[in-house]
């Protein structure tokens, strides 16, 4: 049936798999009987877990307002689906349609979709990690974990990497009450995502919390006690944090090694995709037979010079899911593109930070509602003389109106002298991002270039 060309008989009778018991991949089975398929639907995740939202886990369940067991994703429908939990995929036989998993059993497929996400990139140095007291922070269990620890009142937590993630872990801890000192190798938390000019109002929003913020540093190495417990962090500066709980925030990895010698253009840069989430192969040629969605998937966006961009985000991985399952059952005449502008949120200090485009792309920034000193601002970046992307602190009610201008190709800087409030004459200013060849945490759109075979990309830690 993979080679038949019967759409309809796949819908009746085909066997479709999804790899990744995620939020892409249940919402993709889902997507997948309400666009008619009456066909066998399998789907392996590599955690004992039904599908759980992940927002919450850095949110409300480290702040003791919400169980990390009780995370579970609502189900729009019933899927009547075999679900394959607690075994991880472990190769695929792209010739012979099989999915291999870890445990020896094979799934076969007609069609197949991978949402296998990424995972939390852990301490570099392996016997660091495993000291008691060492985590990081992705999965259900992770948050679980470190809750029971935060709630024994540790004496400073030590969080390693000012991204989102771990600004969210550092906001939840000042919340609770609990000493905390963040490290980060750039300038100011959250510069990898949104460059320094906003990266100095989240510096400032964390030290007034009372966060010992450490940036430009390193944290070289992690000490025990006989006990195998963490008690100290070194830093490049030559310092020392003595601390007995640290939360290691340097990022995420792709969960593609499964795929290596499979001949799908997979790497860790994610899957290379069409833009109808179609992977490729290792020759730049797409297949039919499989697609991928959410964190894992890496896909060439129109309105971004065609570049292909890895998206860490709730929204995309939803959109994606229904746009590889409506084309995974489609004839070429009826597949629609993957074209939603990329959104994400993160609340953390008390403040509700929104985002649209890509603003990790833009070269310029301007100020064009509120103020920085307020915190209460939009910020709005330029690339190559038009809007690429949007910021909102505590005032997201705009980011509709920018979303559009992204969408039309509007320049930047905007012309709307009526809207946009430039006190004093502002004009743009330089973003300041980071030196885009040194490791930084936490950006959530990733320029990842243009060749969908591209496997070269090695990551050099930056701790």
């Amino acid at each position: 049936m993979r080679g038949d060309g019967s759409l309809e008989r796949l819908r009746r009778e085909g066997r479709i798999v999804v790899v990744g018991a995620s939020l892409a991949g249940l919402r993709a089975a889902e997507a997948l009987r309400d666009e008619g398929f009456a066909g066998s639907l399998t789907v392996i995740g590599d955690e004992p877990h039904e599908p759980y939202d992940r927002p919450p886990l850095s949110k409300q369940v480290l702040l003791g307002r919400a169980a990390a067991g009780r995370t579970a994703l609502p189900r729009l429908r019933a899927v009547d689906a075999t679900w394959r939990l607690g075994v991880a995929a472990s190769g695929l036989d792209m010739a012979a349609g099989l999915v291999r998993l870890a445990d020896g059993d094979e799934v076969p497929y007609d069609r197949l979709l991978i949402a296998t996400g990424v995972r939390a990139r852990p301490w570099p140095q392996e016997a660091e990690a495993e000291l008691d007291g060492v985590f990081v922070l992705r999965t259900s269990d992770d948050s679980a974990a470190l809750a029971r620890r935060l709630d024994a009142g540790p004496e400073r937590v030590l969080v390693i990497g000012a991204g989102f993630t771990g600004s969210e872990i550092a906001s939840a801890c000042r919340e609770r009450g609990l000493p905390v000192t963040v490290a980060e190798r750039a300038a100011a938390p959250l510069a990898g995502a949104l460059g320094g000019v906003v990266g100095a109002v989240a510096a400032d929003m964390q030290r007034e919390a009372g966060v010992d913020l450490r940036c430009e540093v390193m944290v070289t190495a992690l000490e025990g006690d006989a006990s195998g417990r963490v008690r100290a962090a070194r830093l490049s500066d030559g310092s020392t944090v003595q601390t007995d709980v640290v939360v290691v925030s340097l990022g995420a990895t792709r969960n593609t090694e499964w795929l290596a010698g499979s001949g799908l253009g997979a790497g860790p840069r994610g899957i290379a995709c069409d833009a109808g989430c179609r992977a490729f192969d290792i020759r730049g040629i797409v297949t039919d037979d499989i697609y991928a969605a959410g964190d894992v998937a890496r896909c060439p966006h129109p309105l971004f010079g065609y570049q292909f961009l890895a998206l860490e985000h709730w929204g995309n991985a939803v959109a994606q899911a229904r746009i590889a399952a409506h084309n995974m059952l489609s004839d070429s005449a009826e597949r629609v593109p993957h074209m939603e502008v990329p959104s994400f949120w993160s609340a953390q200090f008390g403040v509700n930070i929104k985002s649209v485009g890509v603003p990790s792309m833009g070269t310029e920034i301007l100020i064009t509602q509120g103020s920085l000193e307020s915190r209460r601002f939009v910020g709005v970046y330029g690339y190559q003389g038009r809007v690429i992307g949007a910021v909102s602190f505590d005032h997201g009610r705009w980011l509709p109106f920018y979303q559009e201008l992204i969408e039309t190709t509007a320049p930047f800087p905007p012309p709307f002298a009526t809207v946009d409030r430039r006190p004093g004459g502002q004009r743009p200013v330089d973003v300041d991002f980071p030196d885009p060849s040194v490791p930084t945490h936490g950006p959530t759109v990733t320029l990842s270039g243009y060749s969908p075979a591209d496997r070269r990309t090695t990551f050099t830690p930056a701790h």
